[in-house]
């Protein structure tokens, strides 16, 4: 594989030259009482994506496998070229709106072979996706959370500092103050206040730690110490009246598409869940990346009542393996909230019509869908989350049936979840830890056996 580095240098000194492809967002009825921030995660760059006769040779991504129909803006079977990030990007820029800061989640080199990468190599694709943000937006604070492949070998996130954790606290110091540094460089977490929002506490955490294929972590019960830090953060800012926003990049929770499957150890799911229940009157939400699908949970208390509301944002690379029918089309997404008390309110989605922009050769961003309008809720708040999965779980729920469709970003509108399909997503929204999952599914296997 070619150099990583050279080739993503020589591509940002190109497109530092070429007009920008985002459009202006219709406006979001967003007035001077409503806060917002940008959600973008798993861009998972592949320098080496380039159209050729050859369609086992358009990605390295691809594997040896044939790409579909590879485009200027990409391929199914590749992930991202730096041109569909790039519009992502420069949409979000072009967009008009108004924003208090940015959110990032994390994976940010390719889905390759573990030898065609190395330590150097990721940490080169990460410097220049940073450069790219920090000279699209130099006066926007940016809180970013690492993924699972923004190591080498992936997966392998280890509890104490290493070169990766050293390059990123450098490259993120423009945005993070020297304590979010001191623990980025020592763990690969940290914690800040947004500057514009005195009150509002942003958590950024390495759940990869937790993560089944880290090897470095097994039998731990609390890698590098943070659940300690974690809980001690919760307890000052439960004092300092603040209000937190969490994010990373692996979820917890279960899996929405198989069966009994937690995205991190279940020891570790565990204790995060018991964490964020002890702590759910001053977490205002959840955000993660890492599934490249679209999806919602509802954390409730061991009495049953929704106290926590968590979000899934789809990726923009649109890659799949030879094995899967269906992927993503690339997506961006834009949270509202009150800035009195950092409750949010609605949630835009938008989204890249992977083959209408290959076809047309031009990015067309569009809104895909109005959280609060798609299904007609009040807000983003655990109890509105809660009362619209319930309604998810109606047999021929047509809820569920538009839920379903963003749940691949409108990839394709054809495709349909019932069954066993439908009953693990809706345990995987409603249930985020082991008693309540198994009981779930346990219920919904009996109805469904009747």
């Amino acid at each position: 594989m070619a150099r990583l580095g050279a080739l993503v240098c020589c591509l940002l000194a190109a497109w530092h030259c070429r007009p920008g492809f985002g459009l202006p967002l219709a406006p979001a009825g967003a007035g001077p009482a409503v806060g917002q921030f940008w959600h973008v995660t798993d861009f998972h760059l592949d320098p080496t994506y380039h159209i050729t006769d050859d369609h086992t040779k358009v990605c390295a991504s691809s594997k040896g496998a044939k790409a579909s129909d590879p485009g200027p803006f990409g391929d199914v079977m590749c992930d991202s070229p730096y041109r569909l990030i790039f519009s992502a990007l420069d949409f979000i820029k072009n967009s008009g709106q108004k924003v208090s800061f940015m959110i990032w989640t994390g994976d940010s080199p390719p889905h390759v072979p573990v030898l065609e990468l190395s330590t150097d190599k990721v940490i080169n694709v990460i410097a220049n996706l940073t450069t790219t943000i920090q000279r699209l937006f130099p006066n926007l604070q940016v809180f970013p959370a690492l993924g699972n492949h923004d190591y080498w070998p992936q997966d392998q996130l280890p509890v104490v500092t290493s070169k990766v954790y050293n390059a990123v606290a450098n490259l993120w110091k423009p945005w993070l103050t020297e304590e979010a540094i001191t623990t980025l460089r020592k763990g690969g977490f940290y914690t800040q206040k947004v500057s514009n929002n005195p009150k509002l506490r942003i958590i950024s955490l390495n759940t990869n730690l937790y993560y089944g294929p880290n090897s470095m972590t097994l039998n731990q019960t609390d890698p590098a110490n943070q659940f300690e830090w974690l809980e001690n953060t919760l307890n000052l800012s439960q004092q300092n009246k603040e209000k937190v926003y969490i994010i990373a990049h692996v979820p917890v929770g279960y899996l929405p598409f198989a069966k009994g499957i937690p995205a991190m150890r279940q020891c570790h799911n565990e204790k995060l869940i018991d964490i964020f229940r002890k702590y759910s009157d001053i977490i205002a939400g959840q955000f993660y990346g890492h599934t490249h699908r679209d999806s919602i949970m509802v954390l409730s208390d061991k009495k049953g009542k929704p106290v926590n509301s968590l979000f899934v944002a789809p990726a923009v690379t649109p890659v799949r393996s030879v094995l899967e029918r269906l992927t993503n089309n690339p997506g961006v997404r834009l949270f509202q909230y009150d800035p009195r008390d950092y409750k949010l309110l609605d949630m835009l989605q938008y989204y890249l019509n992977l083959t209408d922009a290959n076809i047309k050769g031009e990015s067309n961003w569009k809104l895909e869908y109005n959280l609060t309008q798609a299904y007609d809720i009040e807000d983003l708040q655990p109890k509105s989350l809660y009362k619209l999965a319930k309604q998810f779980a109606i047999q021929e729920s047509e809820q569920f049936i538009k839920y379903y469709k963003y749940f691949f970003v409108s990839y394709d509108s054809s495709v349909i979840c019932q069954g066993k399909c439908k009953i693990f997503q809706i345990c995987a929204i409603m249930n985020l830890d082991v008693i309540s999952y198994t009981d779930c599914l346990r219920q919904y296997h009996m109805k469904h056996s009747l």
